[in-house]
């Protein structure tokens, strides 16, 4: 059953991206660009997914527990570090110059855009060499 609904929430999530156009980097870029020519719709859309998450928090973590699953997850680091903002900088340069974050990216692969068939391999390899440097240093 967990893997229908994670498999159902995924699926949900992909067609919000293709809805709200968050897997079109040339829609992400206008946004992104506000010294040029500015599209502010998809202010609309982080918008719109802040206030569910905050309606929808104040409610699900007065339960026990999740309806499927054993706990909630929650982050264990929550201090602002030099890493984090150095990964935030990256993550926030690649997004500007590339159109693409990753979810958007992974629902973009069978839309016949083949740059992102370049941009998801350098993703995980970027993942993979962050991974091995936190080994590394422990």
């Amino acid at each position: 059953m967990h893997l229908i609904i994670s498999l159902l929430s995924g699926i949900l999530f992909g067609l919000g991206l293709a809805v709200a156009q968050m897997t079109n980097p040339l829609k992400v870029q206008a946004f992104l660009d506000m010294a040029g020519d500015w599209d502010p719709s998809l202010a609309f859309v982080m918008g719109g997914a802040v206030m569910v998450t905050l309606l929808g928090f104040r409610f699900i973590l007065k339960r026990q527990g999740p309806a499927w699953g054993d706990s909630f997850h929650f982050p264990k680091l929550t201090r602002i570090d030099r890493r984090l903002i150095t990964g935030a900088a990256l993550f926030g340069i690649g997004w500007g110059l590339t159109g693409y974050c990753p979810g958007p990216a992974l629902s973009s692969m069978l839309t016949g855009n083949t740059e992102v068939w370049l941009f998801v391999p350098a993703m995980l390899v970027g993942g993979a060499v962050q991974r091995w440097q936190d080994r590394r240093r422990t």
